[in-house]
């Protein structure tokens, strides 16, 4: 267990465990994203967190992958991707904040906050230069909480999940100097 504050914590994803993420996944994605979705995100959350997935993501190099708890409740899932490159920064030492999602009810509380905090100390200790994401531009609450987290924009792509709807689909690729 991380402990980040006194009401943060990480803990490690697990291959014994990932039924729990699933659960919880099954809670948080829709809240959010729903909308964005011709199935109201049941493809995703059951594609990006069935068992076989998660099982390949825990086997990967330079991953960590966390539940984010508050007040000891498992409220999100954060994942990281060391030695993950971005266009235009081949030469740097450069990490990936892959996935960030917390539960509504958590969402104004500091949490997403401190957990990225936590996210470029830790980079900053490996010696990293750089921290990158996607960032779905149509989900403004995420997008301008990165902007304020002093995430800049880099380049954009646009998503080819066929249960998504079109006015959605533009996901912008920001950074973050450490």
């Amino acid at each position: 267990m991380i402990q980040i504050s006194d009401t943060i914590q990480l803990e490690e994803i697990s291959n014994d465990n990932f039924n729990a993420l699933y659960s919880l996944m099954k809670e948080v994605y829709p809240a959010a994203y729903s909308h964005f979705w011709k199935d109201g995100g049941n493809w995703y959350v059951n594609s990006q967190y069935s068992k076989e997935n998660i099982l390949k993501e825990l086997s990967e190099k330079n991953a960590d992958y966390y539940y984010v708890l508050f007040n000891g409740e498992k409220v999100g899932n954060f994942r990281i991707l060391w030695n993950k490159e971005l266009e235009g920064f081949s030469e740097k030492r450069i990490v990936k904040l892959h996935r960030i999602y917390l539960h509504k009810n958590v969402q104004g509380k500091g949490v997403g906050k401190l957990v990225l905090n936590w996210l470029e100390e830790q980079a900053m200790k490996k010696q990293y230069e750089y921290i990158w994401l996607d960032a779905m531009d149509e989900q403004s609450q995420a997008f301008n909480f990165y902007k304020r987290m002093g995430y800049q924009y880099h380049s954009h792509c646009f998503l080819d999940f066929e249960l998504l709807y079109d006015e959605v689909r533009k996901m912008s690729q920001v950074y973050k100097k450490l």
